[in-house]
């Protein structure tokens, strides 16, 4: 069963990954490679006769994904069609490609941090939707926003989930983290940035980058303050709902997206200033990538069911005896495996060490608390995403958004990188002998 399953799975990912030769929606394969996975689990009497539960469970696990996907989507969305990201595209407006190259990584890094990956791609692909039109450049300018996204939440506590899990699990501090996983982050999306600026030439016209955003109606300077100050101030309190209520952060989400329609529809049905509502703006959700999604989610939720990511720690562990290696080497299987059931996995093998537990086995002092383990696990559990274009929520969304085909992302940018990825271990183990 085990081994049909892992099957289907790599033929699946294949399907995916040759979709621009197949011409078959990548969606349609992501759905079809769930539901067949999940059969033959059912077949195969995977669940012990418990197959509701485990499917349910599974389903509510990518359900919190999907409607924190969905929630972000329409805030982000009508954000935008107010004219709320106005000053963002300002601080962006320059005629050079390059000059734009740097400055929406930057900033993509510095959000993902404080918001997370997932959202922040999501608002950068958005603005770089109205200052782009060229499609080939967009490539380019969508890669350097996966490998930023992916970069900066892996810093922070707040912008991945695995680092969340991570600090809740008492496996990482705040302060940890920030200070020794911020500069192998930063050298894991500049070293890349270095390399792909140089596929862009010449500049911008200035015609599209300067051109003007349509908004809906008579939107004053204030009514577009408000909605940006609702939404995005929204957004960036959401790890702070999680962590004071404990409920999952699409609650959060769900929270500010209703908070947010009432006054939009108070401006729409009695200012009457602003023809546009959320009905309107959740028509425009993209429908192809939510699906996409949800067949990812529930596939990688079988293999974990399978007991094969618990097997493969366990045999990492006992043939790999590097912090290095190992933490590498479940990065690089993040990128084509979701990095949380990973995470998961290895909080569960090891534990956090004590004094006690160094004292009797001084080969655990890299797994107390910000060891050399967990810190170069949340940076490798989060960077290596960017190695496929499948690998991280931040690149699922992307490929989505702007049509980037696993074929190209693999020929074009996995190679620079997996140089980023590298570099930033190099820099962890240097930084560490140096302090």
């Amino acid at each position: 069963m085990t081994t049909t399953i892992v099957l289907i799975f790599l033929i699946g990912y294949l399907f995916i990954a040759v979709e621009s030769f197949t011409k078959v929606d990548k969606a349609a394969i992501s759905l079809l490679m769930c539901v067949l996975c999940w059969t033959v689990f059912a077949l195969g009497g995977g669940a012990d006769g418990n197959l509701s539960h485990v499917l349910e469970s599974s389903l509510g696990e990518a359900g919190t994904t999907i409607f924190f996907l969905m929630g972000a989507m329409a805030i982000v969305e009508l954000v935008d069609t107010y004219g709320g990201f106005n000053f963002v595209r300002k601080l962006l407006m320059t005629t050079s490609k390059r000059s734009l190259f740097w400055r929406m990584a930057v900033m993509t890094a510095v959000m993902s941090a404080i918001l997370d990956n997932l959202t922040t791609t999501i608002v950068m692909m958005m603005i770089l939707g109205k200052l782009v039109d060229n499609h080939k450049d967009a490539l380019i300018y969508t890669a350097m926003i996966v490998i930023s996204a992916n970069a900066g939440g892996a810093f922070s506590p707040i912008g991945d989930v695995t680092t969340i899990m991570l600090w809740n699990g008492s496996m990482l501090s705040a302060v940890g983290v920030i200070s020794h996983v911020f500069l192998p982050a930063v050298v894991s999306f500049v070293v890349p940035g270095l390399i792909l600026q140089h596929k862009l030439q010449g500049t911008l016209d200035p015609v599209t980058n300067f051109k003007p955003i349509k908004v809906h109606g008579e939107v004053s300077r204030r009514d577009r303050a408000e909605v940006f100050a609702i939404g995005v101030g929204g957004l960036c309190s959401v790890p702070l709902f999680h962590s004071l209520t404990g409920l999952p952060p699409f609650m959060g989400i769900l929270i500010v997206l209703a908070v947010l329609w009432v006054f939009t529809d108070i401006l729409h049905f009695f200012v009457k200033k602003s023809s546009a509502s959320v009905q309107s703006v959740l028509g425009k959700i993209d429908m192809e990538t939510i699906l996409f999604f949800l067949g990812i989610l529930m596939s990688v939720s079988v293999l974990s069911e399978t007991g094969v990511l618990t097997d493969f720690g366990k045999m990492l562990s006992e043939n790999v005896k590097s912090d290095y290696l190992q933490t590498g080497l479940i990065g690089i299987l993040s990128s084509v495996v979701d990095n949380v059931p990973l995470v998961a996995a290895s909080m569960k093998m090891y534990p956090v060490a004590d004094v006690a537990m160094v004292a009797a086995d001084p080969a655990m002092a890299s797994l107390v608390q910000d060891g050399i383990f967990w810190q170069l696990l949340a940076y490798c559990a989060g960077t290596g995403g960017s190695l496929l274009i499948i690998g991280s929520a931040a690149g699922v969304v992307a490929m989505g958004l702007q049509n980037v085909s696993f074929g190209w992302y693999l020929k074009n940018i996995t190679w620079i990188a997996l140089v980023g990825y590298v570099a930033g271990i190099a820099t962890y183990a240097l930084q560490s002998l140096v302090f």
